[in-house]
């Protein structure tokens, strides 16, 4: 999705949770500054023509990993699930909030980082970005520019897909996504309600 389609619904997202755009391109200059490495052509490469799955963190991700086929996107800590089984995940989208170690193994091993910046996890942008070392994307909610991408989407997972659309990917799986759970708090209740609705846009109903 190209950044004029997604400001609407970025504008709404604002809204509907009180984030300061200010703080989203504060963090995105900030990323910017931390590095000057751009993988996104591999991360093109890898979704362009390819069966991708999208893999979330939903407890159902365990039995869902028989469904997993192609490339896999990991959101965030669903990273480490899929480690632990066995699974390289051939790349993570995350805001770092789920980041630890492994994340740096997983990269040393050829995973490409996407780092997503927004205004709350700045002081996770300043102690991960300079530790990664392999391949490595930066992405914003706000408007990109250099070295900072924005293909739409809100959570870690609907990044993922929005961005695999975007690459032309043949066919996007989904696995680990439950879009109605009701043991969330109310924050992560909104957010996946959104990233239902997002989804819906590029044509996925889950």
């Amino acid at each position: 999705m190209k950044f004029k389609d997604w400001e609407p619904h970025y504008t709404k997202i604002l809204d509907y949770f009180g984030f300061e755009r200010e703080g989203d391109e504060k963090a995105a200059v900030l990323s910017s500054e931390l590095t000057d490495r751009d993988d996104i052509n591999l991360l093109k490469k890898l979704c362009e023509g390819s069966t991708v799955t999208v893999c979330g963190n939903a407890p159902c991700l365990d039995p869902d990993i028989k469904k997993i086929k192609g490339k896999v996107l990991a959101a965030d800590a669903a990273s480490e699930r899929l480690y632990k089984a066995g699974i390289l995940p051939d790349a993570i989208f995350t805001d770092l909030d789920g980041c630890d170690e492994s994340f740096i193994e997983m990269n040393d091993k050829g995973t490409i980082i996407v780092v997503h910046a927004h205004g709350d996890n700045i002081f996770l942008l300043k102690n991960w970005i300079p530790r990664f070392k392999g391949p490595l994307v930066i992405t914003t909610q706000s408007e990109p520019f250099s070295n900072v991408h924005n293909y739409g989407g809100f959570t870690d997972g609907d990044r993922a897909a929005f961005t695999a659309d975007e690459f032309g990917a043949e066919e996007i799986i989904f696995a680990g996504f439950d879009l109605d759970d009701r043991s969330v708090n109310p924050m992560k209740r909104g957010k996946l309600m959104i990233a239902r609705d997002l989804l819906s846009e590029i044509g996925y109903e889950i």
